[in-house]
């Protein structure tokens, strides 16, 4: 509706303030802000601090002499780059998605939830300083590479953290600097989309080890290594994305002694460590006394998506030319971000986000539960996980599970289908749902209620 009132104006014209919009059409503050963001990522509208919402310019049409660029068919050869599963992960509305869906995907806390204050704060005095703006380390700022090792623990040094833009790039230089092109790596199944992209983006065959209920099964794991001769395994042994497994530690100690005698490296992608809500075994790399392990610890799932900022755990020649792959690719991580990240961190509020986090995560994770198990019982939970920000739900075997996505887009409610996780063939029917990224609980019953009919609209 929303949609429409812009289109039917010129560019420049100003739309009525949000409170007007909200009396107007009978809906939430929320629900028109999320509209407003949406028209905005569109391309149809932009916001002016101080001054509101306008019309944006309309685009040129294409021009009638447009270039052939057919011949760049031939030219890229075969190669594809496909960034669709990832893309489907960052909560991007596609046209038709109604403009108050409700969000049961993406992987980032909804902004209510960012420590938005102490990050200003701790922004500002990191941009402070005449030295703000300076050339970095090329391997990031000593204090937060201190700080990453510490969090570590064992006995990681400093000099064994370098700092990356991000998990996914970290992941990404991980996967480069490890394994060639054309090279076999393992991983899990299913596992992080993200991964999948970006080693095959890299030119790696990837083979698939299977999971249970505890993870990541070390007699398949030997087995894969020996059939495909492969020296790289990525995995996610705590709050796995997306089962919510949590591998113990004796499977631990049998994945690192099963990587170590095929003279292989395990890629330990920590992405959860704070999201956790009781104890869980000790990090891999912390149990790794052959350089084994290549550690990633990220914080912007913790924190807000654009820190981008992440430490990365390696020893031998496996750093060294970890390293060089970041300095080629990228330099190094902005140094304001560094010094905003230490600044947080390093400060009481740092600590107490985590705190509220944690008390957020079990309420959202339960209240989740609670709307599925009274509104769409045929969902079946794969298992409770202790933390995490997802659900993994098992479809009834007849189900679609792209068409049920669709489906649910339609009505209002964004989830992602499980194939997107799978490296091959997935065993059935399956949906990540999560519990993060709506307003709040009341949105997340919404949004299960919308997720029920589109199940009962797919099964008659």
């Amino acid at each position: 509706m929303l949609r429409r009132t812009v289109d039917g104006l010129r560019p420049g014209d100003r739309l009525p303030p949000s409170r007007e919009l909200v009396r107007v059409h009978g809906v939430s503050p929320v629900t028109v802000s999320r509209a407003l963001g949406v028209l905005a990522a569109e391309g149809r509208v932009v916001t002016r601090p101080g001054s509101g919402t306008f019309v944006a310019p309309r685009p040129a049409g294409p021009r009638a002499d447009s270039a052939d660029l057919s011949w760049q068919t031939v030219a890229l050869d075969d190669r594809v780059v496909d960034a669709s599963d990832v893309t489907a992960l960052l909560v991007q509305p596609s046209p038709g998605t109604p403009d108050d869906a409700v969000a049961l995907t993406g992987g980032y806390l909804n902004a209510s939830l960012r420590p938005a204050k102490a990050l200003a704060t701790a922004a500002t005095r990191a941009v402070r300083g005449p030295s703000a703006w300076d050339l970095p380390p090329l391997n990031g700022i000593a204090e937060l590479r201190r700080w990453f090792a510490a969090e570590a623990g064992g006995d990681i040094t400093p000099a064994d953290v370098i700092i990356a833009s991000g998990g996914q790039a970290a992941l990404t230089h991980a996967f480069r600097a490890l394994a060639v092109p054309g090279a076999p790596v393992l991983v899990e199944t299913p596992t992080y989309p993200g991964a999948l992209a970006a080693a095959r983006t890299l030119g790696l065959r990837v083979h698939a080890v299977p999971t249970d209920r505890y993870g990541v099964r070390p007699d398949l794991l030997a087995e894969a290594f020996a059939v495909t001769g492969a020296r790289v395994f990525y995995c996610q042994p705590t709050l796995h994305n997306p089962t919510g497994a949590t591998l113990p530690r004796d499977r631990r100690e049998q994945v690192l002694a099963v990587a170590r005698a095929a003279g292989a490296f395990v890629i330990e992608d920590d992405y959860a460590r704070y999201l956790t809500l009781a104890p869980v075994p000790p990090s891999m790399v912390t149990m790794d006394a052959h350089g084994t392990v290549v550690h990633i610890n990220s914080l912007s799932k913790v924190v807000a998506p654009s820190v981008r900022v992440a430490g990365v755990t390696a020893r031998g020649p496996a750093a060294h030319r970890l390293r060089a792959a970041q300095v080629v690719e990228s330099f190094f991580v902005a140094l304001p971000l560094q010094e905003t990240v230490m600044e947080l961190v390093g400060s009481p509020s740092w600590g107490r986000h985590l705190t509220a986090l944690s008390a957020q995560i079990t309420a959202r994770r339960d209240a989740l539960a609670a709307a599925l198990a009274a509104r769409a019982p045929e969902l079946e939970i794969h298992l409770m996980p202790q933390g995490g920000l997802h659900l993994w739900l098992r479809l009834p075997p007849e189900t679609d599970d792209a068409a049920l996505a669709d489906e649910a887009r339609r009505a209002g409610v964004l989830i992602n289908a499980g194939r997107i996780f799978y490296p091959a063939e997935p065993p059935g029917p399956r949906i990540r749902v999560t519990h993060i990224s709506a307003a709040n609980t009341a949105e997340l019953d919404e949004g299960v209620r919308r997720l029920s009919m589109a199940l009962r609209a797919r099964l008659g």
